[in-house]
Order: C-alpha cells, then sequence, then structure tokens
C-alpha cells in the first residue's frame, strides 16, 4: 500500500477525552474514530490490526476443534424469558421494540441463542462433544464508557460454546479452550495470565480470567513469579488427548494468581518475598464451566448412553478481539507510539523513502516495495513528499515492527538502513540484501 494513496488520518496533538495510552495512541494514529460514547468506527488502520487478531483467534479455534458460525446481533427476549436472564440482566441490555411490538435486544452474549440452536437439532449423546463459535460484534450499555475501546458499549467478541454429556467430558472441553486461550495470546505476542474469577451474570461455578499486565489495567492482580517463565503448549499440542490437557491447565493453574476480587491475602502472603508479584492487569479473555445452568431451563437434552435424557453440560469461551488491540498496546509501547508484535502489526515493513523524485530513491523504494510484497509481506510504503521527521515520527507511531529507511545517498550507493521498532537498532546492508534480512 502507498501511503500515497491510503486513509492515515494521523493527528498531530492528543485528544483530551483520551485517559490512557491505548486511546490516545489509537486516535492519533488514526485508527479509530467515537462516533457516539463508547462506540466507534474502525478506520483502516485499526482494521487491519482488528482483522490479524481475529485471524489468529480463528486459527486456534479451529486447531482445537471449534466449528465456526454466526448468529445475529439482535435476539428475541423471549429466549432470555426461557433462561430467566431477561429481567435479571440489569439495565446493562440494550432493550428494543420491533414495529410488531415484540421485544428484542441486542445481544450482549450468546448463550441463550446458541443453546436453541442446539435443542433445535441435537437429539444423542453421540453427536457430541461439539464446539461452536463465532466472532460477531456485542453491545453492552455501560453506565460510564470509557479508555476508549478497552471499556466501549459497542465491542467484538469471540464467543464458543461447547456442549458435553456430562462433568466429565464438559471438564476436557473447558481445559481445550483453556490451552487454546495460552496459545492464542501467545501467537497475539503477549503473555496472559489465567486467574480463578468470579462467574458474574454468566453463571457457573469454573471460570478464569486470562489478564494481561500493564501498568495502566484496570484490575489489582496478585500472582506467583512462575508465571512470567512458564512455558506455552506448541502447536504440536493433541487436543483429543485429555490427560495431557489436564496436565497443562494444573501446570497453569497451580501456581498463585487471582485478581483482587479472589485475592486471598493470607495465602499471597505465604509466599516468598520473591516470588510475589503484585501488579495491574487487563482482561483479555474470560472462560466459563456452568454445567447445565441454561441446559435445563431451556430442555436441551440428548439421549444419553443408557437411553435416558439428560441435559447437556456446556461452557462459554469469550475473547474481545477489539479490546485486544487496545490490551496490546498498553503493553507494547513507548513514547514515540505503538510497537507491534509482528503477528498483529497492521503492515509488517514500512518503507520511507526520503526524498520522492529522486530517480535513484525512487528506484529502490520500488523494487523493495515489489520484492518485499511479492515475498508475501504486508507493506506500506511513505511516498509522500514530506519533512524527515515527521516521516520518521509517523512510521514511530503506527508501531510497524520494521522500517527500511532510502536516502538520496544511500539509493545512490544502492543501500538502504533497516531500523526495528522495539529495540530502535539500526542497520544499513545493500538494497540487494534487505529482503532476506528481513525474511531470514
Amino acid at each position: 500500500m502507498r501511503l500515497s494513496h491510503y486513509f492515515l488520518p494521523i493527528l498531530k496533538e492528543t485528544p483530551k477525552e483520551a485517559e490512557i495510552v491505548s486511546h490516545r495512541l489509537m486516535l492519533r494514529a488514526g485508527m479509530i474514530r467515537q462516533q457516539a460514547a463508547g462506540i466507534y468506527s474502525w478506520l483502516p488502520l485499526g482494521k487491519r490490526v482488528l482483522d490479524k487478531i481475529s485471524a489468529i483467534v480463528r486459527e486456534e479455534q479451529n486447531r482445537s476443534g471449534a466449528i465456526e458460525m454466526l448468529m445475529p446481533t439482535i435476539q428475541s427476549a423471549d429466549l432470555w424469558r426461557d433462561s430467566g436472564r431477561y429481567d435479571d440482566y440489569g439495565k446493562e441490555m440494550l432493550r428494543i421494540v420491533d414495529r410488531h411490538e415484540r421485544d428484542l435486544l441486542y445481544g450482549p452474549t450468546n448463550e441463550e441463542m446458541i443453546t436453541e440452536i442446539f435443542r433445535s437439532y441435537i437429539r444423542s449423546y453421540k453427536d457430541l462433544p461439539l464446539n461452536l463459535y463465532h466472532v460477531q460484534w456485542k453491545f453492552r450499555d455501560e453506565v460510564r464508557p470509557r479508555f476508549g475501546v478497552m471499556r466501549g458499549r459497542e465491542f467484538l467478541m469471540k464467543d464458543a460454546y461447547s456442549f458435553d454429556v456430562d462433568y466429565e467430558t464438559s471438564k476436557t472441553a473447558y481445559d481445550r479452550m483453556f490451552v487454546a486461550y495460552l496459545r492464542t495470546f501467545e501467537r497475539l505476542g503477549i503473555k496472559a495470565i489465567p486467574m480463578r474469577a468470579d462467574t458474574g451474570p454468566i453463571g457457573g461455578k469454573l471460570s478464569h480470567e486470562f489478564l494481561v499486565l500493564a501498568s495502566t489495567g484496570e484490575s489489582e492482580v496478585f500472582c506467583h513469579r512462575d508465571y512470567l517463565s512458564l512455558k506455552t503448549p506448541g502447536e504440536d499440542i493433541d487436543f483429543d488427548d485429555a490427560a495431557q490437557l489436564a496436565q497443562i491447565v494444573e501446570t497453569w493453574t497451580t501456581p498463585y494468581a487471582a485478581t483482587e476480587e479472589m485475592h486471598d491475602a493470607a495465602a499471597f502472603e505465604a509466599l516468598s518475598e520473591g516470588d510475589r508479584l503484585a501488579a495491574r492487569g487487563i482482561e483479555v479473555g474470560h472462560i466459563f464451566h456452568f454445567g447445565t445452568k441454561y441446559s435445563e431451563p431451556m430442555k436441551a437434552v440428548v439421549t444419553g448412553p443408557d437411553g435416558k435424557e439428560t441435559p447437556v453440560f456446556m461452557g462459554s469461551y469469550g475473547i474481545g478481539p477489539s479490546r485486544l488491540v487496545a490490551a496490546i498496546i498498553e503493553a507494547s509501547h513507548d513514547e514515540a507510539g505503538i510497537i507491534w508484535p509482528k503477528g498483529v502489526a497492521p503492515f509488517d515493513v514500512g518503507i520511507v523513502n526520503m526524498k520522492p523524485g529522486d530517480a535513484d530513491c525512487d528506484a529502490a523504494c520500488e523494487t523493495l516495495y515489489r520484492d518485499l510484497g511479492g515475498a508475501g509481506l504486508d507493506v506500506l510504503l511513505d511516498d509522500e513528499d514530506a519533512r524527515a521527521g515527521a516521516k520518521f515520527a509517523t512510521m514511530d507511531l503506527i508501531g510497524l515492527p520494521v522500517q527500511i529507511i532510502v536516502g538520496p545517498r544511500g539509493a545512490k550507493a544502492g543501500e538502504a538502513e533497516i531500523k526495528d521498532r522495539a529495540t530502535g537498532e539500526r542497520v544499513t546492508l545493500p538494497i540487494a540484501d534487505v529482503l532476506s534480512r528481513i525474511t531470514g
């Protein structure tokens, strides 16, 4: 993509309404535009990051055996009356009445709808286990939306729902998602720590939040320092091996870890001082096992091995891609701007033409642009006629992992400078060697 043909509305000044780093940088980098309180348009740069995060989430859900579908944003209130949650959910639910006086709502979550779909088609335990997921927009009418997309009213959510014939197999489904989440966050370039959590309005007894440590986090968290060095399962993990999954979950839940709501001060203080880590965290995922909470009232039953009907055991598993964009920025930035992990950067490489119109600069940049794009990299070429300082500031602000700087003197000598955004390291190479350096 050529910057001269792209829509990238950079802001020079920090908007007054932006309270935290991610909100400030997302506005300044032209990633989002607020349309109403807690409701944002995703501009091209932000949409690219959102799509890359969603793609990684999908890949790991698919790897674990979950099956993608898509449910609507608008739901019938009758489904929520079936489960008993319609009157209990609170003002966060946006209730709607259509022209035929039917009660509808803008879905804050999808337990009821997925249970209705399940009970319409599945009759036998032989069709289980089953895990269905979708990536869809949700709406919760927060009393005080703030922090940009970190706590918005409309947000993108990946929510998965598992169905099993008994507790044992449903616990394996929970473990499967637990491990899939560890892998997902690792690929997103963040360290997320699972912490025992309150189940809230979704219900159930077993629940974990995944939190990223960041100084601007909303929650105070307490954990064992071992979490910083625990190894994430590789892509060769066997998601059909229940014992292996259970062992991984045990490893990742044995050391102390709790949010302030679940914190046991005495247990934490019993750890050696060097092992105690008190910090702030941002929730990026939440998983629930709630047994028959929804299947019993909504009559989602299957015929078991004994020939008798039994309510299915369920779980739900959420990751917020839109919230993750902000969380990654909170965990990875400096004074100049965003530092994107490679897997989610809007572009893999930024090429800075220091003097558009100079024959050598133009030729070198065109060669790099063609070769890098041909190698499958997403490339942004800054071909605009602007001051060098402004060009460097823009590249640092939008946080592309690699910058290639081409000036008249270097281009004439057949050289370009490569800058690593995360470390600031710079190296000058022959233009012919740039591709192998970046892809090697």
